[in-house]
């Protein structure tokens, strides 16, 4: 299973959620912090996991997503928990029309 992760900040443009999500499609799931899970539900169209980013370790570190939400990328951070059960990263954080987008992929679907 394939899992789009995504961190955003809050007044972030429906269109930059869905083309930083476009990016990376095909995926099976989209999730992103359990705080902000229907603000980007309801941006994007889609149904949207909302986990528990605090302290999931991360390849990748932002300063400001550490201090916010207690892990070094919500993308990534996200991804990773929602792909469950043998769960790799095969695609770092970047950073389109400022919003971040993570993959991971996982054994679990």
């Amino acid at each position: 299973m394939r899992v789009a992760g995504i961190g955003f900040q809050r007044g972030a443009s429906a269109a930059s959620l869905r083309a930083a999500l476009a990016s990376v499609e095909p995926v099976d799931r989209v999730a992103t912090a359990a705080p902000k899970a229907g603000e980007l539900a309801a941006a994007i169209g889609r149904e949207v996991e909302g986990v528990d980013v605090a302290g999931v370790a991360t390849p990748t570190q932002s300063q400001a997503s550490f201090v916010a939400h207690a892990t070094g990328s919500v993308a990534e951070a996200a991804a990773l928990v929602a792909a469950g059960q043998g769960t790799r990263l095969i695609q770092a954080r970047k950073i389109i029309g400022g919003v971040t987008i993570a993959v991971a992929e996982g054994d679990e679907g």
